[in-house]
């Protein structure tokens, strides 16, 4: 399993045979070298429907006849669009082909603008546990530090967890090293960060201060080999 960091929140994962893309912003992600129209997705993730997330799913998924998978308002709104949308839930799980999913719950907001100005609500927020090949990525999405992030380390043997430290919108690097340790990741890696000017921060210093310094930053289009 190949898990490559874009920058902001947009993490792909190629096991499998498979190209799977979590919360794609592309487009505007200034942190993100690559073209939306380059990307070649079989299965899009989506943690939540701000903009910032959903980014550029549905050009992504028409042009590569991706299966967009979703908590369940957002996975409507995605196939009201003429994307073929797997709807789930937060504590639901679903074997594919390619591996399993399973929504977490996230404390965030949930929402997407449309062009016109329209406000679409997309449901709850959520965090992302990916399994395959005897490997778990755990994806927080946008979240604050909240306690049930204990059974979730315990529950599970993480191999890599894709954590917010932005603060401001989400958990800042405090929370997210407190989130860190129990979690118990093999690998920590910082997201959410220095994409817009309220969410500047040092990942370097997050993860010098990591508990069990186990963190590891990614500059945009690195990988970690699982």
């Amino acid at each position: 399993m190949k898990v490559t960091y874009y920058g902001h929140s947009v993490v792909e994962i190629k096991v499998n045979g498979k190209s799977i893309w979590i919360d794609p912003f592309i487009t505007g992600n200034d942190q993100c070298h690559l073209n939306a129209g380059e990307v070649e997705a079989d299965v899009i993730l989506l943690t939540h429907g701000h903009n910032d997330h959903v980014g550029d799913t549905v050009e992504i998924a028409k042009k590569n006849n991706s299966l967009v998978i979703a908590p369940f308002e957002l996975a409507n709104f995605i196939g009201s669009k003429g994307v073929d949308a797997h709807p789930m839930h937060i504590g639901g799980a679903h074997e594919f082909v390619f591996g399993k999913v399973k929504f977490t719950q996230a404390f965030h907001g949930s929402s997407f603008n449309e062009e016109d100005g329209t406000v679409v609500y997309t449901g709850m927020p959520s965090g992302i546990l990916f399994t395959a090949e005897g490997k778990t990525v755990y994806h927080a999405g946008d979240t604050a530090l909240f306690s049930d992030m204990k059974m979730i380390g315990e529950r599970n043997s993480i191999d890599v967890a894709f954590l917010p430290i932005g603060d401001n919108f989400t958990m800042g690097p405090d929370d997210a090293s407190v989130a860190s340790s129990w979690l118990k990741a093999k690998t920590v890696v910082p997201v959410h960060y220095n994409t817009f000017p309220v969410i500047e921060q040092d990942p370097e210093a997050f993860v010098e201060n990591l508990h069990g310094k186990n963190g590891q930053v990614l500059k945009s289009g690195e990988s970690i080999q699982l």
